[in-house]
């Protein structure tokens, strides 16, 4: 029998339940003062939202040191990860500076650099930012993407990386 509205919801056995759709693996990069420095997070909470106009979201959780740094940045990039990026993947996920240091980047025209070797980029400028719950949900208008590889998709899926195929 499913809870009632007024019992409160075990939050680790949500998660487990959450974890049972398999997500595709994403990073989020952005300008962090100028140039040349840049931060990255990994996400697998991306989605379209709407083809007219072209929109996607992701979230970020309010008490992460990245979250005021996204949600001020005037626009993001979004790199689609192929089970290659699994090490550059977790070194994004966790605590820590999120640097871009040592990693293989490409330029994009709007600034926060995309991941060399991803499936697919999307160049998004911010269009909002909506309260939702201990995260904050990031509206992007892609300005531009392109496909610069091939290849088998990151994918998170009970906790646990995995690919297709």
């Amino acid at each position: 029998m499913p809870p009632s509205s007024e019992s409160p919801l075990d939050s680790r056995a949500l998660r487990d339940a959450l974890g049972l759709y398999p997500t595709g693996v994403a990073v989020v990069t952005e300008a962090n003062g100028g140039d040349t420095s840049h931060i990255g997070i990994t996400v697998n909470s991306f989605t379209a939202v709407s083809l007219d106009p072209p929109l996607v979201l992701w979230c970020i959780d309010r008490r992460s040191r990245r979250h005021d740094p996204f949600v001020s940045a005037p626009g993001f990039t979004v790199s689609i990860l192929s089970a290659e990026h699994r090490a550059i993947s977790a070194r994004l996920s966790g605590p820590g500076e999120h640097s871009l240091d040592g990693l293989t980047l490409l330029k994009t025209e709007l600034g926060p650099p995309a991941l060399a070797d991803c499936l697919a980029v999307f160049e998004c400028a911010r269009e909002t930012v909506v309260p939702g719950g201990d995260h904050s949900v990031l509206i992007g208008r892609v300005l531009r993407f392109h496909r610069p590889e091939q290849g088998v998709p990151l994918v998170f899926f009970r906790g646990r990386y995995s690919g297709l195929g």
